[in-house]
């Protein structure tokens, strides 16, 4: 490949740079044997590029998420990466006709309204939704009760829009190992599972660290505490079965207030560590920076 594979989005949560400290706690015989990657909450792939390039004799991969659109740009960029390409060069060049930030602005949310109001093929359905995290604020995917993407123009006035190369060393990284894309409930995930070691990693809607942090609208609907337990207890299901390895990031509630202590109560039974991360996106300029976050495994 020209070039490394690696998100070819920009997705709330991602875990691009925290790949380093992940892969110290992944479990010791993945590299002793062919395995199946499961990723039941995908997003934007960072650690799924990571195991594809770490470890080549995965046997299969299985990636889900919820959100329909999303995974038809898994589809689109695997299948026909240079359709994609081609399409979106020419309404990044569309986009860049306009002159200043006002024009700017009326584009976006006229690809905005398109992108909500239009049925489009998967290409163009890709295209947009492409474009939409490339100019967007703060590269957010969000939807309103109706399953509209509502998020405002980001007022970068050139964006990086199509990155020909990472959408080509994306889609040969998918193309090289059997990976099957889904899109639904993460439980449905169980069913993929293969004869020999199967190891899952989940990185969930993150539960809220106080009233006002909450963002997991990724989708319509919201990953409450009721989800963040019935999530637990898949996991627990999947920890009875000798072949199954399971990793699972979330928020460090209990570092913002020593008082709340879900996770760890909930996931008493299992191994917990605390990772560093860099929060992004994030409104509020002063509240960006470093915090602890939780990796939860079933294993030594």
């Amino acid at each position: 490949m020209s070039k490394e594979a690696k998100p070819f989005l920009k997705w709330a949560g991602g875990k691009g740079q925290l790949l380093s400290q992940l892969g110290e706690h992944l479990p010791k015989d993945l590299r002793g044997q062919a395995f199946t990657y499961i990723e039941p909450f995908v997003g934007g792939g960072a650690m799924l590029f990571y195991m594809l390039r770490t470890f080549p004799h995965i046997a299969r991969a299985v990636i889900n998420d919820v959100n329909p659109y999303l995974m038809t740009a898994y589809r689109v960029v695997r299948n026909q990466p240079n359709e994609l390409i081609q399409r979106l060069l020419e309404l990044e060049r569309e986009y860049f006709s306009q002159q200043g930030e006002e024009q700017k602005k009326e584009f976006y949310l006229s690809v905005r309204n398109i992108f909500n109001e239009k049925q489009l093929d998967d290409i163009d359905r890709t295209k947009y939704l492409l474009f939409l995290n490339r100019t967007c604020f703060n590269g957010l995917y969000r939807v309103n009760a109706k399953g509209k993407f509502n998020v405002p123009f980001g007022r970068n006035l050139h964006p990086a829009i199509c990155n020909a190369e990472t959408i080509l060393a994306d889609s040969e990284a998918l193309n090289r190992t059997d990976v099957a894309i889904l899109n639904g409930d993460y439980e449905l995930t169980v069913d993929e599972m293969q004869e020999g070691l199967n190891f899952f990693y989940f990185d969930p809607p993150y539960r809220p660290l106080n009233a006002t942090s909450s963002f997991n609208s990724y989708s319509k609907e919201n990953f409450d505490d009721e989800e963040q337990i019935r999530l637990r207890d898949f996991c627990a299901r999947l920890h009875e079965q000798p072949n199954v390895r399971w990793m699972l990031s979330n928020a460090d509630c209990s570092a913002k207030n020593p008082e709340d202590t879900f996770f760890e109560d909930n996931y008493a039974e299992f191994n917990i560590f605390r990772v560093y991360a860099s929060r992004a996106i994030n409104a509020n300029p002063n509240k960006r920076g470093k915090l602890t976050e939780l990796l939860i495994r079933n294993y030594e």
